[in-house]
Parts: structure tokens; sequence; C-alpha cells
């Protein structure tokens, strides 16, 4: 059953992602070598309460804190925790919250101080491989034309696309219907309307796609070992082009000073 939401809906979904969005940016200003990733997850949970917002992850589905925070080869559900980040690392964050009943839900893969080549290239390839997926969430398209956008994108660059974790609907619930598989084939899956919002989230490893659960039921790693990079916009279908709910720019002003 997809969710067609209406135009006041779309809008609060708007603000919802907004928020997540300058969440994202807040944490930016603190991802340096030698902060742990619980002390970011702190700096995240009272920003969403001090904009009247509560987190959209924390007990979830049991899930222990406000951010999802995998560094290199987890791919995502990291637990926020005393892991001091380090020169060189890559960081996915993935934030939630619920603003007004609606929930917002955006990541991005922050470099650590300087990285390596291979890391940057992940991340430019991963991040474009998102607004390819994005120029495909119009009315009239499907999902698999979202999803071949994507995995053509990343493979031909020389990556792989994770199977066990896809994107999703977006509403009321955290996870609506339809899943947006990054990997497919064109003119396959549900038909996409207009005043659907999903999120779209390539999930994009430097070596295999295979993936390992870790024993604390959250955490997924690559299964060699090699780093993954993560990007995920929330994005309203419309009729000629998608509309984009999240935004990076809030991220791109403080990594940009």
């Amino acid at each position: 059953m997809l969710y067609i939401k209406t135009n006041e809906e779309v809008e609060l979904l708007r603000k919802s992602n907004l928020l997540v969005s300058k969440t994202l940016g807040e944490i930016a200003k603190h991802i340096r070598p030698g902060i742990t990733t619980l002390s970011l997850d702190r700096i995240a949970e009272t920003f969403i309460l001090d904009n009247g917002a509560i987190p959209g992850f924390k007990g979830y589905n049991g899930f222990p804190k406000t951010l999802c925070a995998s560094v290199n080869e987890e791919v995502v559900h990291g637990i926020p925790s005393d892991y001091v980040l380090k020169e060189g690392d890559i960081i996915s964050i993935d934030c939630g919250v619920i603003l007004n009943g609606y929930y917002g839900d955006s990541a991005y893969t922050f470099a650590v101080g300087e990285i390596d080549d291979n890391k940057k290239r992940l991340l430019q390839v991963t991040k474009e491989s998102l607004e390819k997926g994005v120029q495909e969430a119009i009315a009239g398209n499907r999902v698999g034309d979202i999803s071949f956008a994507v995995q053509s994108y990343a493979e031909e660059a020389g990556f792989s696309v994770v199977r066990e974790l896809v994107g999703h609907g977006l509403g009321t619930k955290l996870h609506e219907a339809p899943e947006v598989p990054n990997y497919g084939r064109r003119g396959t899956g549900p038909k996409l309307e207009k005043g659907l919002v999903i999120c779209i989230e390539p999930m994009i490893n430097m070596g295999t796609k295979e993936t390992i659960q870790m024993r604390d039921g959250w955490t997924v790693k690559t299964a060699d070992g090699k780093p993954s990079a993560h990007f995920e916009y929330a994005v309203a279908i419309d009729n000629r082009k998608a509309d984009v709910l999240s935004t990076f720019k809030y991220i791109e002003e403080v990594l940009n000073k």
C-alpha cells in the first residue's frame, strides 16, 4: 500500500527533513580526529530536542541512540560509542527526527581529517549515484528506474552495491512502502506517483557487495573489511523533477569553510 501525501503533508515532511539537514550541519562542525561517536550523538540529540522535535531513531525497534554512526567498513546502523575518530577515517552519520508527527531521515558520509584518494572517490561516486537516482524520481517512472540509475553509476565506477539494505517510503512511519533498492532493472517495481515520499539511500562498498551483521544486532559491516559510504535524501515525487526535501547545504557550508 503506497501512501500518497497531500500537499500539506509534503510540507510537514519538508520541515522534518529540513531539521535533519540542519542537525547534520551541526554535527559537521564537530567531526574531527579525537572526538568520540558518542559525543556526536549527544550533540545531535540536544540539537533535535532544542528545535522542538524528538530523535526518530532512539528506541525505534530498540535502537539505543539518536544517530547511526558507521565508521569505515561499517555500512550502516553503527551504534555511537567511545570509539575515537582518527585521521583518515570516514563516518556515515544517519539521522532521523519526528516533528509534528512526521519523520525526517537523511545521511551523509564525512571524511575525518585528510583521507586517501580511494576513499575520496568512494564518497564522491556514492553521492553522485544518489543524485542519479533522484533524477529518476518523477511521476510515471518506476522504482526500478531509480534503482538502475544508482547501480549502473556505482558499478561503472568499479564499486559494489549493497543488496540487503534498501531505501523506503517515509511519512508518519519511518519505514513505509515502497522499498527502494539501490540495484534493479529499469521499468520494474511500483509506479511512482506525485505525492509519494521516499528515501533514496545508496550504500556503496569499495570491495565486495557482501555484508555481515555484527553481534550487537545492529551494525552491518562489509564482509571484506573494505570501506563503505552512505548518502540519503528524502524526496517527494513530482511531475517533472523530484522535490528533494533534504539538503546537504548546511553540511557543505561547514566543510567548505
